[in-house]
């Protein structure tokens, strides 16, 4: 089933994924990557959920996002408030959610021509 318009084809798109990664664009990332429709893939300095920091929200911050898409990986989990203070200040969005699902509101978000982050850990 086709998620996107073909007008979004200049865009980073999330192309296929399983456990161990995701496929930008077709490239392969084999770790932890921020992920903008206008920019393209950024390693993100996370491996594993619990050593998520608020540096690592105030480094997508900068970008201005509308809303961030979070990949917790194999499983859903929420990320505390308190990390995720400069992206509220901003009054951007935050949605946790397991990798996979992660990717597909990614692209329809990004689709849609709204200005979503996707920030997927991928853990060793």
């Amino acid at each position: 089933m086709k998620l996107h318009s073909d007008n979004t084809q200049q865009y980073q798109t999330v192309t296929g994924y399983d456990a161990s990664g995701v496929e930008i664009n077709a490239e392969r990332f084999n770790y932890s990557l921020t992920v903008l429709p206008e920019i393209p893939p950024r390693p993100w300095s996370v491996t594993h959920f619990d050593d998520l920091t608020a540096a690592h929200f105030e480094e997508i911050a900068r970008d201005a996002p509308d809303v961030v898409i979070l990949g917790t990986g194999e499983r859903q989990r929420f990320v505390h408030p308190r990390l995720v203070a400069s992206l509220s200040a901003m009054h951007i969005g935050v949605e946790s959610m397991d990798n996979q699902a992660a990717c597909r509101t990614y692209n329809v978000l990004m689709g849609e021509g709204r200005k979503v982050t996707l920030a997927l850990i991928i853990g060793a």
